[in-house]
C-alpha cells in the first residue's frame, strides 16, 4: 500500500465531490511535512483555488474534512495558510511496514522482458599501463549507475572499450624487446599490467635521454632551442622504431601481432584481478583493434552520402557549423583514424549486437566536447539513440598527500590504493577492538569489506560532476558520513536480530495494524523506509549514485537516533518489541539493498 498514492487518489475524489471537477495527477502535490508543524504529509492547496473559488484556508479545511471522513489513511489534519498538513493514521503506517517487510526488494522495479535496454560504457583502459585512481572513480561510477538503472526497471548491458592499439602499446612492446630479456609476469612475480607499465616508463626514460642528446647536438649546430627540441622528438631513433612497429602492426605483420597478443594477454589478466578486487565487471568488452576499421568504413559511407567532406589533402571532415560548432577531423590525410572514428565504429558494432534504447558513456569531463560532437555525428549517421546519448561526465579525483603513489611516481596505482585501504581498515578495526573474538579468516574478510566499502562510499557520495579530494584516513572513520559507519549500523542490527532469535522471540509474518501504538520516531523511520523507492527513481533520473549514498546515510542516522532513544530487546511490551524488530529488520534490508546499488557489501558482524 502506497500511502501517498492512496491520499492522492482521495484528494482527487474529494475535489470531484466538493467542487464537481476532475483534476490531473500532477496538480496533487504531496510533500513531507516540515518538522516544525504537526503532520506527516502536506498537501499544497494553491493549485485548487481556481476550482474551489475560495480562500486557501477555506479550501484546505474542506479538503481536510473530506479526507478524514473518506480516507482511512488520514487520522487528522491542520491548516497553515495554503498548506494542509495531514496526520497519517497509525494503522496505515503499520500496514505500510507490512508491505515493506513482504518485499525483499522494496523500492526497486524489476525489468520486464520488453523494458528499455540501457548500455553503459565505463573503464576504457589503455593496455600500456595499470589502472589508476581515475579509473577507480570511473569503474565505481559505471558499476553503480548500472545497478541504479536496473533498479529502475531497465534492462542493462555493462560494456567496456579497451584501447589496445596505437603508438602507446608499441612503445611498451619495443622497450620489452630491447631491455626485457624475456621477462614475464611469472618470472618477475609482477601483475601483467604492472610489468607492461614498467616497460612503458622505461621507453619514456630512454626516449627522453635520446631527445636530450639530439637537442644538444642540434643547438651546437646553431639551431634555436625550441626548434632543436621539436626536431629531436621527431628524429629520436626510439620513436622512429616505435612508429615503424605501428606500421607493421597496421599491415598485419605476424611477428609484431604475436608479440602484441602476448603482451596484451598479460595486461588483461592484470586488469581482471583489479576489476575483481573492485567488485566490477562487464557483459561485453569491445577492443579498439576491432572497431577502428569499422569506424573508417562508416565515415566513408557518410562521405558517399554527402554527410561529410574530403579536403584537398585527402582528409575527411564533418562540418558542424549548423550546430554552432567548428569542423571535426574524422580521417587524416594518410587515411588513419582518430578517436572519434573509433567511437563511431564501436557504436555501429554495439548497435548491431544490441537493440539499444539509451547509450551512457562514463567518461571524465575533459571529454565533454568530444561527446557533444559524437552525439551529432551518430545522429547524422542514423543511430536512433545518437541524439539522446548521455555523457555521464565526472570530475577528477586527487589525494591530499603523496602517499600511495605508484612506481611511476606520477599517478596513484589502483592496486596500491586497494591494498592500502584494506590494510587501513584492519588497523582501525583492531585499534577500536572490533576484531575481538573472531577468527583470522573473518578478520581478513571484514577488513576487505570495510576497506573497499570505505573507498567506494567516499568516492560515490560526492556529486560525480565535481572534482574531489580522496582522503583514505577520513574514509575509514566509523562515525559520520562514511561507508564504515553505515556498514557498522547494519552489522549492529543483524546482531540484535540474532540475539532476538536466540531468545526465542516470535515475530509473526504480518503485524496487527488494529490498535497499533507508534512513537513519533518509529513513524519517521517507516516514512524514511518508504522514501527509498523515490530515492532510487530520482537517482535514475539524475544519473546520481550520490543520491543513493545520501539516502543510506540519512536512513542510518535516523535509525541510530531511534536506537539511542528506544530499547528493542529490553522492551517489556511484547507487541512493541516485535514491531521494533520488524522495523530494524527492514532498516537493515534497505541499507543492504541501497549499498548494493553502490557496489558496496555490508557485513553480518563487525
Amino acid at each position: 500500500m502506497n500511502i501517498e498514492a492512496m491520499i492522492a487518489d482521495a484528494v482527487k475524489a474529494g475535489i470531484k465531490a466538493i467542487y464537481g471537477q476532475d483534476v490531473p495527477d500532477k496538480m496533487v502535490q504531496l510533500q513531507k511535512t516540515k518538522r516544525e508543524f504537526e503532520g506527516n504529509l502536506t498537501l499544497v492547496v494553491f493549485p485548487f483555488l481556481k476550482v474551489s473559488k475560495k480562500k486557501p484556508e477555506e479550501t484546505a479545511e474542506e479538503i481536510g474534512r473530506y479526507l478524514v471522513d473518506n480516507c482511512t489513511a488520514v487520522a487528522s489534519y491542520n491548516v497553515v495558510k495554503g498548506f494542509l498538513n495531514l496526520v497519517v493514521s497509525k494503522a496505515a503506517w503499520v500496514e505500510l511496514l507490512n508491505d515493506i517487510d513482504a518485499d525483499p526488494a522494496y523500492g526497486e522495479r524489476k525489468a520486464a522482458a520488453d523494458a528499455p535496454l540501457v548500455m553503459i560504457e565505463y573503464s576504457s583502459p589503455n593496455t600500456n599501463k595499470p589502472l589508476h585512481l581515475g579509473h577507480v572513480r570511473n569503474n565505481l561510477l559505471g558499476w553503480s549507475l548500472a545497478q541504479i538503472m536496473q533498479a529502475n526497471g531497465n534492462r542493462v548491458v555493462k560494456t567496456n572499450i579497451v584501447n589496445d592499439r596505437g603508438i602507446h602499446i608499441c612503445k611498451s612492446m619495443l622497450a620489452w624487446l630491447k631491455w626485457g630479456n624475456g621477462e614475464t609476469p611469472e618470472s618477475s612475480g609482477k601483475k601483467g599490467d604492472h610489468l607492461i607499465g614498467d616497460y612503458y616508463v622505461a621507453f619514456d626514460k630512454h626516449y627522453r635521454e635520446e631527445v636530450k642528446e639530439l637537442a644538444a647536438k642540434y643547438v651546437a649546430e646553431g639551431m634555436a632551442a625550441d626548434e632543436a627540441e621539436k626536431k629531436a622528438k621527431e628524429e629520436a631513433p626510439l620513436i622512429k622504431e616505435a612508429h615503424e612497429m605501428l606500421v607493421k602492426w597496421e599491415q598485419g605483420d605476424e611477428d609484431v601481432r604475436a608479440l602484441w597478443r602476448k603482451m596484451n594477454s598479460w595486461v588483461y589478466a592484470g586488469f581482471d584481478e583489479t576489476y575483481k578486487a573492485l567488485g566490477v565487471g562487464f557483459d561485453k568488452i569491445y577492443y579498439e583493434s576491432d572497431t577502428y576499421l569499422r569506424g573508417k568504413a562508416k565515415v566513408e559511407e557518410g562521405l558517399a552520402k554527402g554527410l561529410f567532406e574530403r579536403h584537398e589533402d585527402g582528409s575527411v571532415w564533418a562540418d558542424l557549423a549548423a550546430d554552432g560548432l567548428d569542423q571535426k577531423l574524422l580521417l587524416r590525410s594518410d587515411g588513419t583514424s582518430v578517436y572519434m572514428t573509433q567511437d563511431i565504429g564501436t557504436a555501429e558494432m554495439r548497435f548491431n549486437d544490441y537493440p539499444i534504447d539509451k547509450m551512457i558513456y562514463v567518461v571524465g569531463n575533459e571529454q565533454n566536447y568530444h561527446f557533444q560532437v559524437l552525439s551529432i555525428l551518430l545522429d547524422r549517421l542514423g543511430f536512433k539513440w545518437g541524439k539522446e546519448l548521455v555523457h555521464f561526465s565526472y570530475g577528477m579525483v586527487e589525494l591530499p598527500n603523496g602517499k600511495m603513489k605508484s612506481r611511476e611516481g606520477t599517478v596513484v596505482d589502483a592496486d596500491d590504493l586497494i591494498a592500502e585501504m584494506i590494510a587501513q581498515a584492519r588497523r582501525t578495526s583492531e585499534e577500536l577492538g572490533k576484531f575481538d573474538d573472531i577468527s583470522e579468516e573473518e578478520r581478513n574478510e571484514i577488513a576487505r569489506i570495510v576497506g573497499m566499502g570505505a573507498l567506494k562510499y567516499f568516492i560515490l557520495k560526492v556529486d560525480a560532476r565535481k572534482n574531489m579530494l580522496f582522503n583514505p584516513e577520513e574514509s575509514i572513520d566509523f562515525n559520520g558520513n562514511t561507508g564504515p559507519f553505515i556498514q557498522y549500523t547494519h552489522a549492529r542490527i543483524r546482531s540484535i536480530l540474532r540475539k532476538a532469535e536466540a531468545e526465542g522471540v516470535a515475530v509473526p509474518e504480518k503485524l496487527d495494524a488494529a490498535g497499533a501504538e507508534l512513537a513519533d520516531k518509529e513513524v519517521e523511520l517507516i516514512q524514511k523506509l518508504n522514501e527509498f523507492g523515490a530515492a532510487v527513481e530520482q537517482a535514475g533520473k539524475d544519473y546520481s549514485p550520490s543520491g543513493i549514498a545520501n539516502y543510506c546515510y540519512e536512513l542510518t542516522k535516523e535509525f541510530n537516533q531511534f536506537y539511542h532513544d528506544y530499547s528493542i530487546l529490553k522492551e517489556p511490551d511484547a507487541a512493541k518489541k516485535v514491531l521494533r524488530l520488524v522495523l530494524a529488520r527492514n532498516v537493515a534490508k534497505t541499507i543492504k539493498n541501497g549499498m548494493a546499488l553502490l557496489g558496496i557489501e555490508v557485513p553480518e558482524r563487525m
